[in-house]
């Protein structure tokens, strides 16, 4: 117990502001996403807040952060549309997070370890290049797509491409101004500032974002109201007036809907859904994680039906693992888990006693801030590395962040695993098949697992042997060969006469290996 202080502690000067930057990225991401849900603005802050401290504290993750995710948007949208009462959804909720604390007894976390790694590092890539696109809007001023959306489609009727050229219709000149001031101070900060003097790592760059862009925009408030930003371009908050009036934002499940189908039907398609966001997005976190440490996932499904399940309670929305504020927090320095605690309890703290100072952040600082995450996640350094590692590996990470770019993450990832296959499956026909020749002499060599994929290639290789030929097929080195696989050489090896073909088969073990029934000419060897 006395270390783990310790640890705290000695993290802190890390942590704290790293949890910064999180709670100002966060801080848009949980109002767009309630906004873009149909919710209540205050269930988008419940869920970041529950996000942060409940599985913060329960998450074997030192760096991934939770709260509202853009990829649940859809689906939360739609139950809330379905539903009769705003309640019911909330009911829907909690179930959601009790069937992922089953999932995480039964061990579903497993599931994750299946994803390609060039896939994951796709997706990291992808997400920088959305939050890029993304926000170049609202970085003008122009705000019809709401915070935090990561789908190709827009509410609006825009898409991801049409809703940049929209925006260069509705250029606020203040807003463009602070957007590429934020813009370069960060750039500034990391670059110079920070490897001149210690000091400025203490203080996150986009802590200095959000002053200066309040500065500019009262002083414009003051001296030059028709330039001032409008009230959509800033933070919106609900604000209370009283202590009553601030626990009247909270809102609890009604059980009384417990019998309704469409309560159930909503549960575990928010559960099933939110567990493979999360299962991707810890993939994504350990690969970031500059100490490589590994995320135990069932635990990590577990600690998501807790916050869910609280989130819910308290009338939240439902949450999963966020990578836009995960990166952050990664970039931003992070070592421990308690960042993301941290920065939860600023959500709590700032919504609760300064709601009013918040509401005067400008939209714009807050986009630049996206933008330079993006920009770290999606660097022409990952790409080029990539192309280096060859085609096998390229493909699959280009395929995956254009599909994620023109549709969602959770299609683009499962479009990025079939390509994936695909190479898995074309490396495994050259790996396993292995086929040599002299002048007449072939070599036909069965390597590892050779499954009835491999039948088309043995096939049509076995075909092109020509008249008079020596052939040695060689299995001492397959540890499986298939039925199919098996019946293909005995065919050949009974027709072989008619073609004056000699045959020499090498195998292992000769019952193991399925060849129980060859007669004709053959020179079998062990």
């Amino acid at each position: 117990m006395a270390r783990s202080v310790r640890n705290v502690f000695s993290n802190l000067g890390a942590d704290f502001p790293a949890s910064v930057v999180v709670f100002l990225v966060a801080l848009p991401l949980c109002l767009g996403i309630a906004l873009g849900s149909n919710a209540p603005l205050f269930s988008g802050l419940i869920a970041g807040i529950a996000g942060g401290i409940v599985i913060g504290f329960l998450s074997g993750s030192q760096l991934s952060v939770s709260g509202p995710a853009a990829g649940l948007t859809a689906i939360v949208a739609a139950a809330i549309g379905k539903l009769p009462a705003f309640e019911a959804f909330l009911l829907a909720v909690v179930l959601a997070g009790i069937f992922q604390v089953f999932l995480g007894f039964l061990k579903a976390g497993i599931l994750g370890d299946y994803i390609p790694g060039a896939v994951i590092k796709a997706m990291l890539a992808a997400i920088g290049l959305i939050l890029i696109l993304k926000q170049l809007p609202h970085l003008v001023g122009y705000n019809a797509d709401f915070e935090g959306d990561e789908s190709f489609r827009q509410p609006d009727g825009s898409n991801t491409f049409t809703g940049i050229f929209k925006a260069l219709n509705y250029i606020l000149p203040l807003a463009i101004a602070i957007g590429l001031i934020s813009l370069g101070i960060q750039i500034v900060w990391d670059n110079i500032l920070a490897k001149k003097a210690k000091f400025f790592k203490l203080i996150p760059a986009p802590l200095i974002v959000v002053l200066v862009a309040i500065g500019i925009n009262q002083w414009a408030m003051i001296y030059n109201p028709s330039l001032a930003l409008p009230a959509h371009a800033l933070v919106s908050i609900p604000v209370a007036e009283s202590l009553g009036g601030f626990l009247s934002f909270f809102m609890f499940p009604d059980f009384s809907y417990i019998s309704n189908y469409q309560v159930w039907i909503s549960a575990a398609t928010i559960a099933i859904v939110a567990s493979l966001e999360t299962l991707l997005n810890i993939e994504a976190s350990d690969e970031l994680d500059p100490y490589q440490r590994v995320t135990p996932t069932n635990r990590e499904l577990k600690a998501q039906g807790a916050g869910n399940l609280v989130s819910g309670l308290l009338g939240g929305l439902p949450v999963t693992s966020v990578i836009v504020r995960t990166s952050a927090n990664i970039h931003s320095g992070a070592k421990s888990k308690m960042s993301a605690i941290m920065h939860g309890m600023m959500l709590l703290l700032t919504v609760a006693l300064i709601p009013k100072m918040l509401n005067l952040i400008p939209l714009p600082a807050l986009a630049a801030v996206l933008i330079y995450t993006g920009f770290k996640l999606a660097k022409p350094a990952i790409f080029k590395q990539f192309y280096r590692k060859g085609f096998d590996q390229f493909i699959p990470f280009v395929v995956t962040i254009v599909a994620i770019l023109f549709t969602d993450l959770l299609v683009g990832i499962m479009i990025g695993c079939l390509v994936g296959l695909f190479f898995v499956m074309r490396s495994n026909f050259r790996s396993a098949v292995f086929v040599v020749n002299d002048e007449n002499n072939y070599l036909f060599r069965l390597r590892k697992d050779v499954s009835y994929l491999n039948k088309p290639i043995i096939k049509r290789k076995l075909a092109q042997v020509p008249e008079n030929a020596y052939v040695l097929i060689d299995a001492t080195r397959a540890d499986f060969l298939d039925r199919d696989v098996v019946e293909v050489i005995e065919d050949f090896i009974i027709s072989a006469p008619l073609k004056n073909i000699k045959v020499e088969l090498k195998k292992s073990a000769y019952k193991e290996q399925g060849f129980s029934h060859i007669e004709g000419p053959l020179k079998a060897s062990a």
